[in-house]
């Protein structure tokens, strides 16, 4: 008797899934990989791109929440509302006129975040290395890597502003592009849906 029928109906529908849409899967990946790879390779290309899609961002939640704002302008915190929204279309606006200005902006935020990550993984790893065993290394020497590379963007900046973001994205899709194609190769050899022997019980 099953103890998570649900669990297991689950995981049948979605393992039929992946199976009958491998290929959509694939196409995405490969996708990716391309744009990963160009964006590493152009990376110029591809933070004046981030700066222009977060600007567009901004513009388009700033519009909305001016509008829904006014609509509901007796609510209480309106001036709040109409302060967020304004702010939102102006970062939008200064992006979208600028976006190697915005791009600076939003590689210092990169650097503040690396540096964040890298003082808090070395912490974990310093407080809990008896538990993690050999792993407490490992997270060591990332955090050291994240304080190496915010010391390096800080370092080179204004330069480094225009590369560093679209260089980040184009790894992140290349390594989210190279997972999508091994999930989608191994959905297209695997049976579609088959219970366990452990389900079928």
């Amino acid at each position: 008797m099953s103890t998570n029928p649900g669990g297991i109906d689950l995981r049948q529908a979605l393992s039929r899934t992946l199976h009958e849409h491998w290929l959509l899967f694939l196409i995405e990946g490969i996708v990716l990989v391309v744009l990963g790879m160009l964006a590493i390779v152009v990376p110029v290309v591809a933070t004046i791109a981030v700066a222009i899609l977060i600007g567009w961002l901004f513009l388009i939640s700033g519009v909305v929440g001016l509008v829904t704002t006014f609509m509901a302008r007796h609510a209480p915190g309106f001036w709040w509302s109409l302060v967020s929204a304004v702010l939102g279309i102006a970062a939008g606006i200064v992006l979208l006129d600028w976006p190697i200005s915005g791009a600076v902006s939003l590689t210092l935020l990169l650097i503040v975040f690396f540096v964040i990550e890298g003082v808090a993984s070395i912490m974990y790893a310093l407080e809990h290395k008896k538990e993690l065993t050999g792993r407490w290394a490992w997270m060591l020497v990332s955090g050291i890597i994240d304080l190496i590379l915010a010391v390096i963007i800080l370092a080179g900046l204004p330069e480094t502003a225009t590369w560093a973001l679209g260089l980040l994205v184009g790894i992140n899709m290349l390594f989210g592009g190279t997972s999508m194609i091994a999930i989608a190769l191994h959905a297209r050899g695997s049976a579609p849906g088959a219970p366990s022997a452990s389900s079928a019980a």
